[in-house]
């Protein structure tokens, strides 16, 4: 089991040992909507052979478990999505590196999450999500809610600041709803600041302007997407988090600095992906 992804693939990376089923439906439905194929994987840290410990068997074991998940996953797939294709890899290397090296190649790579705090994401020596969603190639899912289905009418949310990032993801997000033909709401966050020389008027219908310009001749490539315009005042992580409560995603772009040595990820972009009950997609700037 060691195909390699193709270009149109979706990565998905698989976890033996924890709950896979959520974020492989997500990725088997994205695939079946797009036409592409999944690659599924499951990454084994090499064995280390020091003079105190030889962790051999134990690699041994996380393979054969590997090997077996993968079974499972693709079966599980088939049963799901019979008109997907399906490949997989059980790849040596550490988990995020494997993953972040592949997106390299992916259309997009799609991961669990098990909503860690950051005190327990900087211990955990597993977490997948911020190191993978800051270094990928391609656009990350983060599928540590269901997608709001139920909701009528369906809709997706997309954050807006006016970077190219965010303009990255308002491409994916129309793509997205045009898919799923459900309603797209673009959503710009004003945070008051403490201090300013300009007026709360006109600093917030600037905030308007500026998602108005930022959509602007999105509805012409997409007639069938209902869009709408809000811009909300707040925290950003709290009122996207809250906007997309009921949503089928929120699509955000990647941006700033974060607290990781040579990453690149914005607060609310790490923020959402602790906060948010439902899927998350981050878009990198190509």
């Amino acid at each position: 089991m060691t195909a390699t992804p193709e270009r149109a693939d979706i990565v998905v990376g698989i976890d033996p040992v924890r709950n896979w089923h959520l974020a492989l439906a997500w990725a088997a439905d994205e695939a079946d909507r797009r036409g592409l194929a999944l690659h599924l994987v499951v990454a084994v840290r090499p064995p280390h052979n020091t003079q105190h410990v030889d962790d051999t068997p134990r690699h041994h074991a996380q393979a054969v478990a590997g090997e077996d998940t993968l079974r499972t996953a693709s079966d599980w797939v088939r049963d799901r999505q019979p008109g997907v294709r399906v490949t997989t890899a059980l790849l040596d290397g550490a988990p995020s590196k494997v993953l972040a090296g592949l997106s390299r190649e992916a259309a997009m790579v799609v991961l669990g999450s098990r909503h860690l705090s950051r005190t327990e994401e900087f211990l955990s020596a597993g977490s997948l999500v911020v190191p993978v969603s800051a270094q990928a190639r391609c656009p990350v899912v983060v599928v540590g809610d269901a997608e709001h289905s139920t909701q009528d009418p369906a809709y997706l949310v997309v954050g807006i600041d006016g970077s190219e990032s965010s303009r990255a993801a308002l491409a994916l997000a129309f793509e997205e709803a045009d898919l799923r033909r459900c309603a797209l709401r673009a959503i710009a966050v004003w945070q008051p600041p403490v201090f300013t020389l300009h007026t709360g008027d006109t600093l917030f219908h600037a905030e308007r302007r500026l998602l108005s310009e930022t959509t602007a001749g999105w509805a012409e490539k997409y007639p069938d997407v209902r869009l709408t315009h809000e811009v909300l005042i707040g925290s950003p992580v709290e009122m996207l988090a809250n906007a997309a409560e009921h949503a089928l995603a929120i699509v955000v772009g990647r941006r700033g600095h974060g607290g990781y040595t040579g990453m690149r990820i914005g607060s609310v972009v790490h923020g959402l992906l602790h906060r948010a009950h439902c899927p998350v997609i981050t878009v990198p700037v190509e």
